[in-house]
């Protein structure tokens, strides 16, 4: 959707093909980071999202076991960004707030239930066959972004690799209206925590709180979400034995993959089709943002101006490909395993960042995504 409406904002054409029968409203990511915001700011669409959201600032690793809490503040980074803040507003809402601009565009269509079924290009253009609920239906493109996820037809139709590993736990994700706050008084708009027997990470979100704990590998989906581990999460974290009311309970495997390459010929891959990771650190739905304001840099240049195509293209796979292997991979897994079994290590380098304030700036500024897209920018 990103993609789309920057370059129909452009006055390039452009046409979006979604499987599903309109934006759902579901759990997926709800944390945008300044860089992503400062984006979302060039195409006129930051206000409103945050009249939709809510704004976090603070961030927190916390140990259940000591009872030890550390608290980072990105204001501190108000001298690199605009927006020293994490902006928690879910990911239906951008995606909504795009699909209704993109039906007012005469040079912008959004098909919904609409699967791509089979991508062919040749040196003129792309031709996607497409499935719908009633018939088969024949599209051609200059170019087609592959942006359909972690189980992408199109990367699969490519023969692109998908390197990686998946962890062996399940992750349950659960979101509630229930005053988390008055039981956990010390817990901030973000939490990491730590803990013995389940480590979580907290999100609050405008009138919900998020909630999400691994869960033993082997276990069935309908055992994870059952209200029997529901309740157990609570009882354990809150020390409730009251049932706690839940909207949305999803239960998924998570994987830590990137493709061989982010594009072939015409076709480019970008977001969960190019590459997944943990949630641990929020950027999953960042990255791809980040992917799609990159490629249509390079394609308007191409569309626009002339540009060599082949350079362009191949610019965006080196760039990006780069970045989320060396940044985005290694720094979710690092996220991930600082509250797992690494805690000590972690409180040790807190206890070092809560002393040196550059230190400090310096990691705010990593975890926030900036200096990923500066080392995207310095490959050449």
């Amino acid at each position: 959707m990103v993609a789309a409406y920057a370059l129909a904002l452009q006055g390039i054409s452009v046409r979006v093909l979604e499987s599903t029968a309109t934006c759902l409203e579901d759990m997926r990511a709800s944390t945008l980071h300044p860089p992503t915001l400062e984006m979302l700011e060039q195409l006129g669409l930051r206000e409103t999202l945050e009249e939709q959201g809510l704004r976090a600032p603070l961030y927190q690793y916390s140990n259940r076991n000591t009872g030890r809490s550390f608290s980072l503040d990105m204001s501190e980074i108000g001298d690199v960004t605009p927006y020293p803040y994490r902006l928690q507003c879910e990911q239906w809402k951008l995606t909504r707030l795009i699909a209704a601009k993109l039906a007012e565009m005469p040079n912008a269509e959004v098909l919904f239930s609409h699967q791509v079924a089979n991508c062919v290009q040749g040196a003129n253009g792309v031709q996607v066959s497409v499935e719908t609920p009633f018939d088969i239906k024949l599209f051609h493109a200059d170019y087609l972004i592959g942006a359909d996820g972690g189980n992408s037809t199109v990367r699969k139709w490519l023969g692109i690799g998908f390197d990686g590993f998946t962890y062996d736990e399940t992750f349950l994700t659960l979101s509630t209206a229930y005053p988390i706050e008055e039981h956990l008084p010390w817990i901030k708009e973000v939490n990491y925590v730590s803990g013995d027997p389940f480590w979580c990470v907290l999100l609050k979100v405008p009138g919900l709180w998020r909630v999400l704990v691994p869960q033993k590998s082997g276990a069935s989906v309908a055992e994870v979400t059952s209200d029997a581990a529901k309740d157990a999460v609570f009882a354990e974290l809150l020390g409730v034995n009251t049932p706690v009311q839940t909207e949305h309970r999803t239960c998924y495997r998570v994987h830590q993959r990137v493709a061989t390459s982010f594009r072939q010929g015409r076709i480019m891959l970008a977001g969960d089709s190019a590459h997944l990771n943990n949630p641990l650190g929020g950027f999953g739905m960042n990255s791809g943002i980040h992917d799609a304001m990159n490629l249509v840099e390079k394609l308007s240049r191409v569309i626009l101006e002339g540009a060599d195509a082949e350079s362009q293209l191949s610019l965006y796979d080196r760039q990006r490909r780069t970045v989320t292997r060396d940044f985005v991979q290694a720094q979710t897994i690092a996220n991930k395993a600082a509250v797992e079994d690494k805690v000590d290590a972690r409180e040790t380098h807190l206890a070092h960042l809560e002393a040196d304030a550059d230190a400090r700036h310096e990691y705010i500024v990593q975890q926030a995504m900036i200096r990923s897209l500066e080392k995207a920018a310095a490959i050449v």
